[in-house]
């Protein structure tokens, strides 16, 4: 059965992280993507693990794209842009605003050469918003936009830098969202569009309690705001192991829940205890029970066994490496493994989409810097002597390490 985006092309000037896994993710639903790096690599390329060249990150993130490598100062390199242009259907870039304008490629004139074209601009804070020129990294954006200080405000004012790049990443999914949904407009009126997706506007968008934050109005006092998410429970059992728990021990419900699980009924009987702002003045009091219960528990399955009768959710805290390891990663086929390009593989998370009409996931290997150069532009009518000459003159360029 055919993909999901079978007989989509995506012309993806990306770099990084926000675009490449924007385009990931539409390789695995199986549009035909072509990256187009610039001379001197994708920066991801030389981090850390890396074998035969090829970086698990880069990998991870460009697997199953075509490579083309451009100079795209040259003039040349525009003429070779705008014939991939007239057949692709989808372009992203993530560039800061005005780079691809000055560049000839912007998506005015783009899209004058080719209406279909949905042009998808990933970019820190809008190209019209008076912080257009500021640079914009998903650790800048998070702190700017008040994820850091919220995760620090939950952990005792301890501010520190998360280590995974949200921004990046859920921007990537919204810019996703963006071209299946011009796609689709475009199925109606024949006609693309230019659609902007900003980085900022994305963690407002994403941030569940951005709706408390925003809240100027007084609540009831004793009252747990946005469920209290930040100060549900981790807890240590018998045999070292740590668990979380969803739900906050003092709220309506799961408060019984877990007094009914640990076998403290009278605690609930109590009349100090029977409403949630006199639970919360005994909180110490409660989570100490909670711990106390937990440390007699042997291990997660035990534990889990006792809370989920209980209508409790527990999930025990494991490294990646863990996770892949379990039954459950195992049988749905959650880790995969791509080319290391030198008769070994490197392990990558499968996407999370399951059709009943078509396959997903990551297909193909990532490709060095250039490697489908003179394929690709076989394709769109370049003879063998133009991409030689192209290749002596700088505009196209490659680095395949020697066998």
């Amino acid at each position: 059965m055919a993909r999901p985006l079978e007989g989509i092309q995506v012309i993806d000037f990306s770099r990084v992280l926000a675009g490449p896994h924007c385009s990931r993710a539409l390789a695995d639903l199986g549009a035909e993507v072509i990256k187009i790096e610039p001379p001197e690599g994708d920066i991801t390329r030389f981090t850390q693990p890396r074998r035969n060249s090829i970086s698990s990150y880069f990998a991870q993130q460009n697997a199953g794209k075509a490579n083309l490598s451009i100079d795209l100062s040259r003039p040349e390199a525009i003429e070779v842009i705008d014939r991939l242009v007239d057949t692709c259907d989808v372009l992203i870039e993530n560039f800061r605003p005005g780079v691809m304008d000055r560049l000839g490629l912007g998506p005015d004139r783009l899209r004058q050469r080719r209406p279909e074209l949905v042009y998808i601009s990933i970019n820190g804070y809008g190209a019209d918003s008076p912080w257009a020129e500021r640079r914009a990294y998903a650790p800048v954006v998070g702190a700017e936009t008040g994820l850091t200080r919220s995760q620090g405000d939950a952990r005792g004012g301890v501010y520190a830098n998360d280590r995974h790049s949200h921004a990046d990443v859920y921007t990537a999914l919204e810019a996703t969202v963006a071209v299946l949904a011009a796609l689709n407009r475009r199925h109606a009126t024949g006609t693309g569009q230019h659609v902007e997706v900003t980085m900022a506007q994305t963690m407002l968008y994403v941030n569940e309690h951005a709706h408390d934050a925003l809240w100027d109005d007084p609540v009831p006092e004793g009252t747990i705001r946005s469920f209290g998410t930040g100060e549900y429970l981790v807890l240590r059992l018998g045999d070292g192991s740590d668990v979380i728990v969803s739900g906050h021990p003092a709220e309506a419900g799961t408060f019984e829940f877990f007094m009914r699980a640990i076998d403290r009924v009278d605690l609930i009987e109590r009349n100090d205890l029977s409403d949630v702002a006199g639970r919360l003045r005994a909180l110490p009091e409660i989570v100490d029970a909670i711990r106390s219960h937990a440390s007699t528990v042997p291990n997660t399955e035990a534990y889990e066994a006792i809370l989920s009768a209980h209508r409790l959710a527990v999930g025990r805290l494991r490294t990646v490496t863990d996770f892949a390891a379990t039954e459950w990663a195992r049988d749905t086929g959650a880790v995969t493994e791509v080319s290391d390009r030198g008769g070994g593989s490197i392990r990558v998370p499968q996407s999370p989409w399951r059709f009943s009409e078509g396959p997903t996931g990551v297909t193909g290997e990532p490709r060095y810097r250039g490697e489908d150069n003179r394929r690709l532009l076989t394709e769109i009518g370049y003879s063998d002597a133009d991409i030689d000459r192209l290749e002596a003159d700088g505009t196209l360029s490659s680095r395949i390490p020697d066998r």
